[in-house]
């Protein structure tokens, strides 16, 4: 810069040729006469274009970051994945260069399409226990072989930041209740007040300004957690920005790099072990420390966390003349007294329990199909249609709950039925574990089969010896010649019939 001002002064304010110029510097009298036509006043240089360890990969980066654009927002890979992959095909250099050419690409990107920034935002503070966040997502995952489309609820407490993950088949209020109460106990307690967007299993109708009209269920929740809830303005959603981030990263640490689960309860424990972990592993930034040093802070300032809000959605539900209801594609035995009644479904995440008259009536496990190609599945309890076959012993042969009884009744049923009148004594046998515990009555049932005397009188015989707690297992008694009869008693009812005639003529009289 020095040297330029000296031929700038020379030149301009000396007026000295430009030949005295050159001769003094030893600079071409072309390179003056640039530099004084230019009229700069500092030396501009141009980078030389250097080789770099990513040239040879720079295409395929290219090409996998233009993949990455046309994927959905929720599974797009991020740059450090990129750079892992790179280093498996032989790339030795640093990260940093991969992300600086990221940052290029993008930005290249960015000017092509003439996109702008989405405006400017006010960062937020919070005290501790003072709120959380909440946000659902869809996400994929593999369990049992097989991939399957997830909600995913995401819970944030604002202070210490800590989360907590959650995944179900529905965006249903049952499953939005369940996620409150583990997102609470895996917090250890209530903050004071829940931050939301406007989803439906929350508001009803959205109001001018900050009006809503609350959900019944939903507002019943938030009174027995004793927290406030607060929703956002519609499509604002840096209101609550610290749990969309989550959802964001969450994709990268956890959806991308989980194992294959056997079922969705195996999921959902191991998504919150590694949340759990991951609290140990990030850094707050706002405040000294991790996200588990400002929880373990933010802890004693929550409320007790109270027994679990009892939150299932409730349905009336018409029994059908077969003893069965209706719920999402898929039907449901109930016991036959209900038949052609009115009864209430209470669904929750994982059961339907049906309610009568104050009482709980069955309890099923609930099945969620999210493929309407197949044709719903049909759950039957054999021991809601007792009382049918009571009145009518010849539907046990082919009745269809029947077919799922255990394995000793069916090898029971095998033999009753191939005498006369065994349908009848088979009802009768069945009917034991309305009065009895089931467990006892299969194994008198089991002892008869091995005893080669499967007769109703002694398995009755049996399973009162069971329920007396006697010794079923009895010696065999093997008698003495002495004690055989040599004639074998008959039947004789002429006796009985004088009997029967001498009272008729008794009335007459």
């Amino acid at each position: 810069m020095g040297f330029l001002s000296v031929i700038r002064r020379w030149a301009l304010r000396d007026k000295m040729p430009i030949r005295e110029i050159a001769r003094r510097t030893g600079l071409s009298r072309n390179t003056i006469r640039k530099y004084l036509r230019e009229g700069a006043a500092e030396p501009s240089f141009k980078t030389p274009s250097r080789p770099s360890k990513l040239d040879p990969y720079a295409d395929r980066l290219s090409a996998w970051l233009l993949a990455q654009t046309r994927k959905s927002r929720k599974e797009r890979r991020n740059v450090k994945l990129m750079y892992e992959d790179l280093v498996k095909l032989g790339y030795d250099g640093s990260y940093e260069r991969v992300a600086a050419f990221a940052r290029a690409w993008r930005a290249d990107r960015h000017r092509a399409e003439q996109t702008t920034g989405r405006g400017t935002f006010v960062p937020l503070v919070f005290q501790p226990g003072e709120a959380f966040q909440f946000d659902w997502s869809e996400d994929w995952a593999t369990i049992g072989g097989e991939r399957v489309k997830l909600q995913v609820a995401h819970t944030k407490l604002s202070h210490s930041r800590a989360f907590i993950v959650r995944a179900y088949p529905l965006q249903t209020h049952e499953m939005l209740f369940d996620a409150h109460w583990h997102a609470f106990r895996v917090f250890g307690g209530v903050p004071g007040r829940g931050i939301y967007d406007n989803m439906k299993t929350a508001v009803d109708r959205v109001g001018r300004g900050k009006q809503r009209d609350v959900n019944a269920r939903f507002k019943a929740m938030a009174s027995h957690y004793v927290f406030e809830p607060e929703f956002c303005n519609p499509a604002a959603g840096w209101e609550k920005g610290q749990v969309e981030k989550n959802v964001r990263d969450a994709r990268n640490r956890l959806w991308q790099v989980m194992p294959v689960f056997k079922d969705l309860e195996e999921l959902n424990q191991w998504l919150e072990d590694r949340c759990i972990a991951l609290w140990s592993e990030t850094a707050h930034r706002a405040l000294p420390g991790t996200v588990a040093d400002a929880w373990a802070a933010e802890r004693p300032t929550l409320m007790t966390l109270p027994p679990a809000f009892d939150g299932f959605v409730e349905h009336s539900k018409r029994v059908s003349p077969t003893c069965l209801i209706t719920f999402e594609r898929n039907r449901y035995s109930v016991p036959a007294s209900f038949a052609n009644r009115r009864v209430s479904l209470h669904v929750y995440p994982e059961q339907l329990v049906l309610v009568a008259e104050g009482e709980t009536v069955c309890i099923h496990d609930r099945i969620i199909d999210r493929s309407h190609r197949k044709p719903g599945k049909v759950i039957y309890d054999w021991r809601h249609y007792l009382a049918v076959i009571q009145r009518k012993p010849g539907a046990l042969r082919n009745g269809a709950p029947f077919t799922e009884m255990p394995d000793i009744f069916c090898r029971l049923q095998n033999h009753m039925l191939r005498k006369e009148g065994g349908d009848r004594e088979m009802v009768d046998i069945l009917s034991l574990v309305l009065h009895h515990d089931e467990s006892a009555v299969l194994r008198a049932v089991e002892l008869a089969l091995e005893a080669g005397v499967p007769t109703k009188t002694h398995i009755l015989n049996l399973l009162h010896r069971l329920i007396d707690r006697k010794p079923t297992d009895l010696p065999e008694i093997d008698p003495p010649d002495a004690l055989a009869l040599e004639t074998a008693p008959k039947a004789n009812v002429d006796r009985y019939d004088d009997l029967r005639q001498t009272q008729e003529k008794r009335n007459a009289s």
